[in-house]
């Protein structure tokens, strides 16, 4: 097959003078060949090109079928021609093989590409320094970290300059308000100033449902307000509008993979080792960016004069439960503040319970699923009194801190009654509230390993008596004979 090369070089020896013959020669191809492309000056590509068939060398088998298939085209554009071809082989038993989807798809695309309605524009935008930043949170649970062990699931609140890139993370456990606030906060004085405006997407913690006459929830107004930045948000179901962190987010989890490859595994002792970890990623993340980031980090504007602060307050009243209510959770406080009102300052982690200007103390705030977090210790008192009200307590399970005090219950509710177990566990509950949870659990420990009855006695002479507890990693091994292998070696020679 002569190809465009050999055509321009037949036409170069002939703009030089050969002849037909030489000329066609030393394009290497035959004189008539030769002949043919000088006379219709075109090349063979462009001959090729018009000869494209225009018509079908087989039946059309779906055509029967396609005025119905162009309804639903028509209809929904999300349709994939996957989907609609599994329907009429559904409803045309017989009439379609699996072999034929390639064909239908292509069927499909064509339509589309040339009938079909336009599809969405993407803009490219022109950033410009200190003008726009973007945030959102990024679940990190697919990275399998721990902390001691155990699994730690957790979020980032991520950060990014859409002119420079640089950007910055802060963890968290949930999309709240205060996860919002503190990760904002944080970014912007790590920063060191203020850019023009603020684009988040559609967080229920920062933007207001459309019915809603404010765009921004009152909460995310003030922090906007105090550091005099312009909120922006995306439209609903357009994640591409928030497209640098998005990007950022894909990158940066691809980065902590890799560094935790390198590291060799995935553990860490503590969680200030992890959130170290996570500074130096980000530091070399950005030390490529640096021309860019200091032409944008001179035109910032410049920081308040303080942060704000990150918690949410609440004005409640301790029901006759001794407990309180924030956010659709329960929480258990002390029982001196049954019936009075407590303000309730609430962190992305923590609570702060106030009363009387007077701070009285920190609760873990939950996370995930969980719905209550009853502290045994300030209600012990009380259920030692009234036994009878443990068996069928709703927030029962929060009352065994471990896996050792729920052992001993089932214990003791094999050999006594119902009331009889409860009054011998909360004793042996109300000494781990008065003395040391720790030593309780350990004493608990000794008297399951060595198969002993459990009861408050026990418990008490163990602590009472002060003798170290067996600690849980002393494990005794016996010494392997060696003999035994020999004789099995000699067994095998003969």
């Amino acid at each position: 097959m002569v190809t465009d090369i050999q055509v321009r070089k037949l036409k170069k020896y002939l703009s030089q003078g050969k002849t037909l013959e030489v000329a066609a020669a030393r394009a290497g191809m035959d004189e008539k060949t030769g002949r043919k492309y000088r006379d219709n000056g075109k090349l063979p590509s462009e001959i090729s090109a018009e000869r494209v068939r225009e018509w079908r060398t087989r039946k059309d088998p779906f055509e029967g079928i396609w005025p119905e298939v162009l309804q639903f085209l028509e209809t929904n554009e999300g349709l994939e021609a996957k989907t609609l071809f599994t329907h009429f082989q559904r409803i045309y038993p017989g009439s379609f093989g699996d072999g034929q989807l390639r064909t239908f798809q292509r069927r499909v695309k064509t339509w589309r590409c040339t009938e079909g309605p336009g599809r969405e524009v993407y803009f490219p935008q022109v950033h410009v320094p200190a003008r726009l930043s973007q945030s959102d949170f990024t679940d990190m649970s697919q990275l399998q970290i721990s902390i001691g062990g155990q699994p730690f699931d957790h979020l980032i609140y991520h950060f990014v300059l859409t002119y420079s890139n640089w950007e910055t993370g802060t963890i968290c456990f949930s999309e709240s308000f205060e996860s919002l606030s503190e990760g904002l906060q944080k970014s912007l004085w790590k920063l060191g100033g203020v850019p023009e405006q603020h684009q988040t997407d559609r967080l229920s913690a920062a933007v207001n449902k459309p019915d809603n006459p404010e765009e921004f929830t009152r909460g995310y107004q003030g922090l906007l307000a105090h550091y005099k930045l312009q909120g922006r948000k995306i439209n609903s179901s357009s994640p591409h509008e928030n497209g640098d962190i998005e990007q950022r987010h894909h990158r940066f989890k691809k980065a902590v993979d890799q560094a935790l490859m390198l590291r060799g595994n995935r553990d860490f002792t503590t969680r200030k080792e992890y959130e170290l970890f996570l500074q130096k990623l980000f530091a070399q993340l950005n030390c490529n960016r640096q021309e860019r980031f200091q032409e944008e980090q001179s035109m910032l504007r410049p920081l308040p004069s303080g942060k704000l602060d990150t918690c949410t307050r609440f004005e409640v009243r301790v029901g006759p439960s001794s407990t309180i209510r924030v956010k659709h959770k329960v929480y258990s406080v002390n029982s001196r503040l049954i019936k009075e009102t407590v303000t309730v300052r609430l962190y992305a982690e923590y609570l702060e319970i106030w009363y009387g200007q007077k701070h009285i103390e920190n609760i873990p705030r939950i996370r995930g699923g969980s719905k209550h977090y009853i502290q045994y210790r300030h209600i012990i008192d009380w259920l030692v009194r009234k036994p009878g009200a443990f068996e069928n307590y709703r927030y029962r399970s929060d009352l065994f801190p471990t896996s050792r005090f729920r052992v001993a219950y089932d214990s003791l509710r094999k050999f006594r009654t119902v009331t009889g177990a409860a009054k011998e566990y909360l004793s042996i509950l109300q000494l781990a509230a008065q003395d040391n949870e720790t030593a309780v659990d350990d004493a608990l420990r000794h008297l399951i390993d060595h198969e002993k009855n459990i009861d408050f006695a026990q418990v008490k002479t163990l602590l009472v008596s002060g003798k170290p507890v067996e600690p849980i990693t002393n494990i005794s091994v016996q010494t392997v004979a060696l003999t035994g292998y020999d004789q099995l070696l000699q067994e095998g020679c003969r």
